[in-house]
């Protein structure tokens, strides 16, 4: 008798021990989808080269902005805002507008990271672009 009491006593404690992992299991899932914030607008570092300018611009996502001679557009951003190092990335396309040739051809077209800018460069003559923000 008394072992059959053992068995029905270690059957709830193993199910409430499984209750509770599962429990941890799924806040710890939950907080995971949470730490990639995706924004709705990027900002944006231009330095223009020949005058030793730059310039915080604000990107809404896919819509084309205008800076002088380069078409701007970013595509998504997102950020990791809960995490102990921060990376903000961001797709972006940009078109120089005085190659009147090759209108459809990108000058960059591709992830940036805002915190390792060489991974994938961006590459032009007169400007330079770094990635500041996701919001």
């Amino acid at each position: 008798m008394q072992l059959k009491k053992n068995i029905k006593a270690g059957n709830k404690i193993f199910l409430l021990i499984i209750f509770i992992f599962s429990f941890f299991l799924f806040t710890l899932l939950k907080t995971e989808a949470v730490d990639n914030f995706e924004g709705k607008n990027t900002d944006i570092k231009i330095l223009d080269k020949i005058s030793s300018k730059n310039e915080l611009i604000r990107l809404v996502n896919n819509q084309e902005y205008i800076y002088k001679d380069l078409s701007i557009k970013s595509i998504k951003c997102t950020d990791s805002e809960l995490d102990d190092n921060p990376e903000i990335k961001a797709y972006i396309q940009v078109r120089d507008l005085t190659k009147k040739d090759r209108n459809n051809v990108f000058v960059f077209n591709g992830w940036m990271f805002s915190s390792s800018p060489s991974i994938a460069p961006f590459d032009h003559p007169v400007y330079d672009i770094w990635l500041i923000n996701c919001y």
